[in-house]
């Protein structure tokens, strides 16, 4: 059995029962092989021992009172991963779903993600299983305080800076940001993702759809194409997806499909985003609701059916593996000639290895979607001067970021023998920086 074969089966020894994780290791590991054959000192360090084991793991009881005056109990969680090239970085989700599997699993990911954007930020992630759909602001404003009194004790400006996610909005940061200084009696900037009225930066709203766009741009450039005259589908209808479709159209390209959890829309004219914020950001409701307000889009039950949609371009900006292998099949046969991932590992390795036995350009979440965690650290250089940048020079640093993020991965994947291998080559580059990081600060 191989090094890596071994490691492997003892992190799924070692952390029973979580799925989301294991995938995540398993991909990084594999795609690592190579370069441990090469860069052996890396093994006799126990760089990879410690890689896939958290710094720190925080989990508690996060108890609130509901509108009716009724005590409900949700779980936190703070998975610290790894510092060795700056404080802790990464999201705060709330959702039904999560656990600490998935929340390590994003933890891990967000290493090699952040050492991909160049700044000097570490992996981290949290979140709850608390769902803040259908709750009033105050009952979500009663939550997040109850949540960051616990979790205040871990966070600093120079230890870990935490941002929204999937359920955190600016709303969530907000009343978060208040309970932390309100404990604290410090106005640091302990988060991202806030209001631009107390330290938040222009374009971090739009920052991660942008970066997609802005990276499949880079990554289309390489085989001389383009966005223009391209029709692109798009799963989700956050923030994410919501600026990626602005950008794409900016771009030349027609966007023709949209999804929430429920159901996805179609448009052949190309659907309008101006309707899709509305509906989504402003109004909190579903996006079936979108064919109420234009008439020429159809709408179709369940979100899975979207990737039939005939695209050049497909960008899944939902959840982790929302793109199986069937769904990677049917749009190859469509035609498609780029995938992008806006979500965090939305497409199972399955649905990965069609479309690259396809040669479909592949860009994988930790490249592709890099821009927000991006503009975060942006955020905190800001907050650090005291001072903000325009939007066009946050977001000319932002497209400058996500340019070397392609070159970076392309590089590394081609001085590996992985040429076009853009998943190879970004956990490599990714990696890499962060091996030598722990390697010269020692065994800690």
């Amino acid at each position: 059995m191989s090094y890596v074969s071994e490691l492997l089966e003892q992190v799924k020894q070692r952390n029973a029962n979580e799925s989301e994780f294991h995938q995540a290791v398993e991909e990084v590991l594999e795609s690592l092989e190579v370069v441990l054959e090469k860069n052996p000192q890396y093994i006799d360090a126990g760089i990879m021992e410690r890689l896939v084991e958290p710094e720190r793991q925080v989990v508690f009881r996060v108890p609130w009172v509901d509108d009716n005056g009724k005590v409900q109990v949700n779980r936190g969680f703070r998975v610290q991963y790894n510092s060795s090239i700056g404080p802790y970085k990464g999201g705060i989700r709330f959702h039904p779903s999560v656990n600490l599997s998935i929340i390590k699993f994003l933890g891990f990911e967000q290493i090699f993600k952040n050492s991909l954007t160049g700044l000097p930020i570490g992996g981290g992630k949290g979140g709850s299983d608390f769902d803040p759909k259908g709750r009033s602001d105050n009952e979500i404003m009663r939550f997040c305080q109850s949540f960051m009194t616990e979790l205040y004790r871990h966070l600093g400006a120079d230890t870990d800076v935490p941002a929204g996610d999937i359920g955190v909005g600016a709303r969530e940061v907000g009343y978060m940001y208040g309970q932390y200084k309100r404990i604290r009696n410090v106005y640091e900037g302990v988060f991202t993702g806030k209001g631009l009225t107390y330290g938040g930066s222009l374009v971090r709203k739009e920052a991660t759809g942008y970066g997609l766009v802005y990276f499949v741009e880079e990554m289309l450039k390489a085989k001389g194409d383009s966005f223009k005259g391209k029709r692109v589908v798009i799963s989700g209808s956050g923030n994410v997806a919501i600026y990626a479709a602005r950008k794409a159209e900016e771009l030349g390209a027609k966007v023709v499909a949209f999804s929430d959890s429920n159901s996805y829309i179609c448009c052949e004219d190309g659907v309008n985003c101006d309707i899709v914020q509305q509906l989504k950001e402003v109004e909190r409701r579903r996006i079936r609701e979108y064919k109420d307000r234009d008439a020429k889009a159809s709408v179709h039950e369940g979100c899975s059916g979207i990737w039939s949609t005939k695209c050049d371009i497909a960008l899944p900006c939902a959840t982790q593996n929302e793109l199986q292998k069937e769904d990677a099949e049917m749009l190859v046969k469509n035609g498609v000639i780029a995938v992008a991932e806006g979500a965090n590992m939305p497409c199972t390795p399955e649905a990965v290895e069609v479309f690259q036995k396809n040669n479909v350009l592949f860009g994988p979440g930790k490249a592709g979607n890099a821009g927000g965690v991006a503009t975060s650290a942006l955020e905190m250089a800001q907050n650090s001067m005291r001072y903000s940048w325009t939007f066009e020079e946050v977001d000319a640093k932002l497209q400058q970021i996500m340019k070397d993020i392609y070159h970076s991965a392309a590089t590394a994947a081609k001085e590996y023998g992985k040429e076009d291998d853009l998943v190879t080559g970004a956990n490599i580059a990714g990696f890499l920086k962060v091996a030598e990081a722990m390697k010269a600060q020692g065994a800690v």
